[in-house]
């Protein structure tokens, strides 16, 4: 018997990592998508490629206290597992994963995960072990599930970048890169966007509406330093926003660019206090 926190019809919702290699037995071609929880439509994109082109489709919910450098941050996260199982349930998935910390972490043993000097870039600049956090629980996590593909959204760029680096190396797993989806107003849709009060969300989509705009601009262009400094200092006068980072980077390597063909603009910021993040 599996030990189930509930039995819906066609969803088996596991706890424990036994019951799910138990429920995997014999399966092949399995879609995995890792979430933290708060489902939103980006996720629902990501479930739906996944039940899609995989057999069997498991989604995680955990919120990896690894990867959180401000415990106030983790303790503030968006966590509402009851509405996220109905939304699961309605999706027809097949297995809900919803482990506690000892389950992910049974192995104390941590994978020695260095990122080099070229990759303390963007988001690994302002959060130290952030992606270490991200890359050691990815890790645990493909162990347990042995996913043929992984299904990860765009939004998350350098988590993704890293990720797919590090996973495919040492699985036999797939990361499927899946497009960024965006409410009517052009924000990214983000478990975060929870956080903020409506008028916040209304000027995070004039920002996300305004850079994307920004990019078309820059399509015959030569990028310079002084015209991304003009423009972050315009951002954050125009809106009233703190800005770690406005950049222009390669999307195969990260690296710096000059021209915005095959390049992302890549943006993170605190709206207030909530910090949130984009590229474009």
């Amino acid at each position: 018997m599996f030990y189930l926190l509930k039995y819906f019809i066609q969803m088996k919702i596991l706890l424990r990592n036994n019951d799910l290699n138990e429920a995997l037995s014999g399966v092949s071609n399995v879609g995995f998508v890792p979430t933290m929880g708060s489902i939103h439509e980006g996720h629902i994109s990501l479930i739906k490629k996944s039940l899609n082109y995989c057999n069997k489709t498991v989604v995680s919910i955990f919120v990896n206290p690894k990867q959180f450098n401000n415990k106030r941050d983790y303790q503030k996260y968006p966590r509402n597992l009851k509405k996220d199982l109905k939304i699961l349930k309605k999706l027809k998935v097949n297995f809900v994963y919803t482990p506690n910390k000892n389950q992910v972490y049974k192995s104390r043993k941590r994978s020695k995960i260095l990122l080099s000097k070229k990759d303390k870039i963007l988001c690994a600049k302002y959060r130290k072990g952030h992606f270490e956090g991200v890359i050691d629980v990815m890790t645990r996590l493909t162990k347990i599930v042995k996913p043929s593909k992984i299904f990860m959204g765009e939004k998350d760029f350098q988590q993704l970048f890293l990720v797919k680096r590090y996973i495919e190396t040492k699985f036999n797993s797939k990361i499927i890169l899946c497009k960024t989806i965006r409410n009517k107003n052009k924000l990214a849709l983000s478990s975060r966007n929870i956080l903020l009060k409506k008028d916040n969300l209304i000027k995070a989509g004039r920002i996300a509406g305004d850079l994307i705009s920004f990019k078309k601009k820059l399509l015959k262009k030569k990028i310079t330093k002084k015209m991304m400094l003009i423009k972050k200092n315009e951002l954050e006068k125009l809106y009233n926003i703190k800005i770690e980072y406005l950049e222009v980077r390669n999307k195969k390597n990260l690296k710096l660019s000059t021209n915005i063909n095959n390049s992302k603009i890549f943006f993170g910021y605190y709206l207030n206090d909530v910090r949130l993040i984009d590229n474009f």
